[in-house]
């Protein structure tokens, strides 16, 4: 099991090389495809391809029902003031919770010959022409790639909230 540095580590040398087009959809699930290459730790030119999907499943609302719940302990009565504005304003915060599920039981993985550079390369010019917009091809550390693989997971979420919250207000859901 990884340690505290072999996260930090990882999370340093994940890099994601060809991001999806689409973004987690606000109204359903989504499915991300990923490529994951690393380079085998004890073999010289040999890279690792790992092919398999996470899938995010429809952000969920988490709004608080009445301001007048909160507690503001310590503040004074223009805390309160102040959120009663807010809910009156409609702006009242909101939050996403996003759900990822990874099944191992979808990933494959294969080993390449040749440097890193060139299956590098040569995997990005075919993931051109096969042009999946769900696609990410993620590049990362062998012994941790799942890390990269969480790594890009929360990026995504965090890329996809802004979206998010339009369409939930365009719909006059928020």
């Amino acid at each position: 099991m990884p340690d505290q540095v072999d996260i930090e580590y990882a999370m340093e040398n994940t890099h994601v090389l060809r991001e999806p087009d689409r973004r987690i959809d606000t109204f359903g699930s989504s499915r991300f495809h990923f490529v994951i290459l690393s380079e085998v730790m004890d073999q010289v030119g040999k890279v690792i391809v790992r092919r398999g999907s996470v899938e995010a499943s429809k952000p969920q609302i988490i709004k608080p029902s009445h301001y007048s719940s909160v507690e503001l302990e310590g503040f004074d009565e223009k805390a309160r003031e102040l959120l009663d504005w807010l809910k009156e304003h409609d702006m009242e915060p909101v939050c996403f919770q996003y759900g990822f599920n990874f099944k191992r039981t979808e990933v494959y993985s294969e080993i390449l010959s040749g440097t890193y550079e060139v299956v590098k390369a040569e995997l990005l010019d075919k993931v051109r022409v096969e042009d999946d917009p769900m696609l990410a091809v993620i590049e990362t550390i062998e012994d941790a790639w799942e890390i990269g693989l969480l790594k890009f997971s929360v990026d995504m979420i965090q890329k996809s909230q802004e979206i998010n919250q339009f369409d939930f207000r365009r719909k006059g859901l928020i």
